[in-house]
């Protein structure tokens, strides 16, 4: 959890607009989470990307995988254990990853108290 953390701080530091973690541990092998955020724009989207890739490599973590970078659309960064998911917003209501991944209570959204 604390790679999980990590990232989401990252994120946070550049802005990134509903920034949720699902967990997945339950439901998959692939991960044991997903963190989800959106950008503003494309150009935000490839700055989100390029914080959590910067800031992970200071800590000696580097991606199994990138994809989609350069599109600024939806992008991915494999970390083998987090998954990281970047959008675009319009892109990320398309997909709507967070509903195809729920069971209703493996959600939490960063930097939301809950009441």
């Amino acid at each position: 959890m604390e790679r999980v953390e990590l990232i989401c701080s990252l994120l946070d530091e550049k802005k990134a607009k509903d920034i949720v973690i699902v967990d997945i541990s339950k439901l998959t092998v692939i991960a044991d989470s997903f963190v989800i955020c959106s950008g503003r724009s494309n150009t935000q989207v490839k700055a989100l990307v390029d914080a959590v890739d910067e800031g992970m490599s200071k800590q000696g973590c580097e991606p199994l995988r990138v994809e989609g970078r350069q599109e600024g659309r939806w992008a991915v960064l494999d970390y083998g254990d987090v998954i990281v998911h970047i959008f675009y917003e319009e892109t990320r209501r398309l997909y709507s990853l967070e509903n195809l991944w729920s069971d209703g209570a493996n959600i939490t959204h960063y930097g939301v108290e809950e009441a």
